[in-house]
């Protein structure tokens, strides 16, 4: 239950929540197009790799949304997916927007 809670207000209480893991490629990509894109938006970032709980976290990740992979990444409160999709949103113009909403 502390995973699900922790999630959750996570999302509910950042622009940005990003659950990474620390030696992700992937992660690291999506994290440093958000963080340099939006600098003064309010963006959590869990290191799934470092947290005891991590394991946990990404259980009840999969289970909310689908997603057993890293970088697993919720913007206004919408899960929007890895890193290629902020990437695809960004692309199309669309991650602003999304990110302003």
């Amino acid at each position: 239950m502390a995973a699900k809670d922790l999630v959750e207000s996570t999302i509910s209480s950042n622009k940005i929540a990003i659950f990474s893991k620390s030696w992700c490629p992937y992660c690291k990509r999506a994290k440093q197009l958000l963080t340099t894109k939006f600098p003064d938006v309010p963006t959590k970032i869990y290191e799934l790799d470092e947290l005891d709980e991590g394991d946990a976290i990404q259980a009840y990740l999969q289970e909310k949304t689908g997603q057993r992979t890293v970088p697993n990444i919720f913007i206004s409160q919408q899960h929007v997916g890895g890193c290629d999709s902020v990437v695809g949103l960004d692309s199309q113009g669309k991650l602003a927007g999304l990110v302003g909403a």
